[in-house]
Parts: C-alpha cells; sequence; structure tokens
C-alpha cells in the first residue's frame, strides 16, 4: 500500500497511448516477399506486434467487456417495458368477495404495456460505481499487454537477427577452415606437412559446419516464434533486412536505480490496473455492507384495454390503469445481516490489497533486475569487442606464418577456434543488451507506442 499513489492523472496519457497503439493498426505494414521469404526489419516487428497481436485483441475485448458491463450497471436504474396481450379463463366454482362461493364461468383479456421497475438502490449504486473502476482497471490491462506484446516482438526479433547474424559467423569460419584445410592437403601432398596436421583441419571443418548447421535450425526455430508472436502465417519464413546485428542505445543507464524504480511505481500501467481493481474491490465491499440499508423501490404501471365477462354472455372492452408503488428491505441472505457475505467481501478486498502490494514487489525486482542486466551487458559488450578484435589480430598473425609443424598447424586451428567464438559471443552478448534495454522499458512502464515512435525517430541510434 505504501506505493499506492492517485493515478487518475496518467488516463488521458494512456489514453493517448492506446489511441497512438490503434492508429497504428490502420497504417498499412508492408513485408518484401520473395519464394515464401519475408523481410522484416525491428519497426516492422513493432508496428505488427500491435497490428496483429492476438493477446491484444483478447486484452481489448475484455475493456469492451468491461464497458458492456458498466452500461449493464447503468440500466439498472432504469424501468423496463413489457408491451404485450393476456388471456384469463375462469370455469366452475370461485369465491367472491363477499366470501360466498358460486359457480361461473367467465374469461378476461387485457391488451397493453406493463411499466415495471424494482431498483435494489445500495446494490444498483455500488455495483456503478465498482463497474466504473473495473472499466478504468481493463483500460490498464490492455495497456500492460501492450508493452508485453512489444517487448516479445523486439525480443524476438533480436533473437532471429542474432540467428541470422551467426549463420554469416559459422559460414565465414567454415570458408577459412577450408582454405586452411586446402592448403594443409597440397603441403602434405608436397610433403613438407604430416598427414595428421590435414586430419586436424579436416576435424575443424567439420565442427564448422556443425556449427553452421546449428545457426540455421536456429534461424528456422526463431523466425517460427517471432511469426506467432506476429500472428503471421506460419508457412512465412522471416528474414531480418539487415545482416547486421547492432548494439543500441536506447535507454540511459546513467539513472539511478532509485530514480527508476519511483518512476517505474508512479507510472507503470499494471500498477495503475491494481490501483482500480482495489477501488472496484472497496465499492464493492461498500456495497455489501451499507448498499442493504438503501430500500429497494419497486413501481408498476399498466395502462391498456380490458375486457371480458360471462361465459356465453355479453362482453365489455375499455381502458384500464394500474398503479403499483413499493419501498422496502431485505433482511437475512443477500440482504441486511448477511454476515457470511460480507466475509467474502472482506477477504476479497484483503486479496486485492496484497496483490497490489505484491506487484509493487514484483516491479522493483523486474526494474532491479534490469537495471542491473543492462549495466552488465554494456560492460561485457565492451570486453567483447576487445576480445573480438584480439581474436581477430592472432588469426591474421598466424595465417602469415609459412611453415606447417604441428604447433603451426594447433595454433592456427585454435586461433580460428577462438576468432569463431569471440564473434559468436559477441552476438550474444548484442542481443541480450539490445533485449535487456527494452525489458527496461518494460519494467519502467514506458514500453509504449510514444516511446517507439521516439525511438524510430532517433533511428535507434547504434553504439
Amino acid at each position: 500500500m505504501k506505493y499506492l499513489a492517485p493515478l487518475g492523472f496518467l488516463l488521458p496519457f494512456f489514453a493517448l497511448n492506446a489511441s497512438t497503439f490503434a492508429a497504428s493498426q490502420e497504417r498499412p505494414i508492408d513485408l518484401v516477399l520473395s519464394n515464401g521469404v519475408a523481410l522484416i526489419d525491428l519497426p516492422s516487428a513493432l508496428k505488427l506486434a500491435g497490428a496483429r497481436s492476438l493477446d491484444v485483441k483478447i486484452a481489448q475485448e475484455k475493456l469492451f467487456e468491461a464497458k458492456a458491463n458498466r452500461e449493464s450497471a447503468q440500466w439498472q436504474f432504469f424501468p423496463w417495458l413489457a408491451p404485450g396481450l393476456s388471456y384469463r379463463r375462469h370455469e366452475d366454482l370461485v369465491q367472491t368477495v363477499e366470501g360466498n362461493i358460486i359457480n361461473t364461468d367467465k374469461e378476461s383479456y387485457t391488451v397493453g404495456p406493463t411499466l415495471n421497475a424494482q431498483v435494489d438502490l445500495g446494490d444498483a449504486i455500488y455495483k456503478n460505481l465498482a463497474s466504473k473502476q473495473l472499466v478504468k482497471a481493463a483500460a490498464f490491462a490492455l495497456q500492460t499487454q501492450q508493452q508485453e506484446t512489444l517487448f516479445n516482438a523486439a525480443a524476438g526479433y533480436f533473437d532471429l537477427a542474432r540467428a541470422q547474424a551467426s549463420i554469416s559467423v559459422a559460414a565465414e569460419a567454415q570458408r577459412i577452415s577450408r582454405e586452411y584445410l586446402d592448403q594443409t592437403q597440397r603441403a602434405v601432398d608436397a610433403g613438407i606437412a604430416f598427414k595428421g596436421d590435414a586430419l586436424r583441419a579436416q576435424v575443424q571443418l567439420e565442427k564448422n559446419l556443425l556449427v553452421l548447421h546449428q545457426a540455421a535450425e536456429y534461424q528456422q526455430t526463431a523466425g517460427a516464434r517471432l511469426a506467432q508472436i506476429l500472428h503471421l502465417d506460419s508457412g512465412l519464413k522471416l528474414v531480418t533486412a539487415s545482416s547486421e546485428l547492432l548494439p543500441l542505445q536506447i535507454v540511459n543507464t546513467n539513472t539511478s536505480l532509485e530514480t527508476l524504480i519511483a518512476k517505474a511505481l508512479a507510472s507503470h500501467p499494471e500498477i495503475a490496473q491494481t490501483h482500480f481493481a482495489l477501488a472496484a474491490a472497496r465499492d464493492a465491499r461498500k456495497g455489501v455492507v451499507y448498499g442493504p440499508y438503501i430500500p429497494t423501490v419497486g413501481a408498476q404501471l399498466f395502462a391498456g384495454g380490458l375486457g371480458g365477462g360471462k361465459d356465453r354472455g355479453d362482453h365489455t372492452f375499455g381502458s384500464s390503469q394500474d398503479y403499483q408503488v413499493t419501498l422496502g428491505w431485505r433482511i437475512g441472505p443477500g440482504g441486511l445481516f448477511d454476515r457470511g457475505r460480507i466475509r467474502a467481501a472482506d477477504a476479497r478486498l484483503n486479496i486485492a490489497q496484497l496483490n497490489t502490494q505484491k506487484l509493487a514487489d514484483e516491479i522493483i525486482r523486474q526494474v532491479t533486475e534490469a537495471h542491473a542486466r543492462v549495466s552488465s551487458l554494456a560492460e561485457q559488450l565492451a570486453t567483447a569487442r576487445r576480445a573480438l578484435t584480439a581474436a581477430d589480430q592472432s588469426l591474421r598473425l598466424t595465417q602469415q606464418r609459412k611453415e606447417f609443424a604441428i604447433g603451426a598447424v594447433l595454433e592456427n586451428i585454435q586461433s580460428e577456434q577462438d576468432l569463431t567464438r569471440a564473434r559468436l559471443d559477441y552476438l550474444t552478448i548484442v542481443a541480450e543488451f539490445n533485449k535487456a534495454q527494452y525489458s527496461l522499458q518494460r519494467a519502467l512502464g514506458e514500453l509504449n507506442p510514444v516511446t517507439i515512435e521516439k525511438d524510430r525517430a532517433n533511428h535507434l541510434s547504434p553504439q
């Protein structure tokens, strides 16, 4: 509860985001297709996530449902009209008003509308208040789902980009090892190298081929996962438009952790969602505790025609009106002194309060982990760059050696292995670094169409 603050001022901000998100669904999104292969970049993936995600559409339908329930709660204050016809016939014995039992046959019929109203004022008032809060909660739930979908799309894209770049690395490693194998084989044929040297080079070539197959498999699975997130055709093969995977700078890593946590607790849509869900639980409890003290008002009005008479006698038809007004209270189940119902409402309110506190703790953990991960990966990125530069220089120097002694062969193979590992490690760190930044934005509650468009305007500047 200590993290809760009035969040009504955030509604215009999230309404703007929702309209921007809806507008993104209306803009056409073109993928360049060729033989079942679709080229995709990060902005297109994020836009498609907004336009086609089934999870977002489900959240939108839940918002529509909450609005419909709100409308139904408002209609409980109004009467309903029941137009229709009725016919009643009696035969044999009947008791008169005076108490006499007589034998008669008669019939009657009515034509006209009946206006009915029975308003349980206490229940209607507090249900109306609770439904209003639930509409707001559903609106923020939609914002939460939009952010989750955008993050999943970004993470899926970076996984695909990493897989595609890994294929290039594996193909380059295979090219290098094949060239070295050819050189070694010529040296063996010339008698200046051992047969074992060629076999060692052959083993390394096969290892690189294995890495290439694994990278191709990872690309297919990453593309399939991204296609599922974007709700695209399962038979479509996604390929990133760029063959490079560059580190992006989309968050400020110099901001203190305390500032980030305070920002997340103040602006995260899921915090607002639980805030309004808690308010709805409070209103529902008030409806259970105080609602039964407010009387139930009933009214009935019939204005139409009444006809009938004795069997085989003259019939009469004319206008007829009936009026009735009631005022009452309900004592017992569903009304006053229903302690079981009150205890259930108290439990639901306590659950809502605990969920709010639990979510605050969860948001703090997410921000802390994402901030630590971004900071750590930034340092790992610098280390990986240095390792990549050193491995590249090591291979170049090794390749300049012309002799084919055993040590030189092993040194060449080891240098090529180091370079391939350094390249793959670098790609992994870049992908995870980019994903971590989007994860931090999501934890802060800032991963929305407004910030996405801002990042696109800044061209998602690489580090």
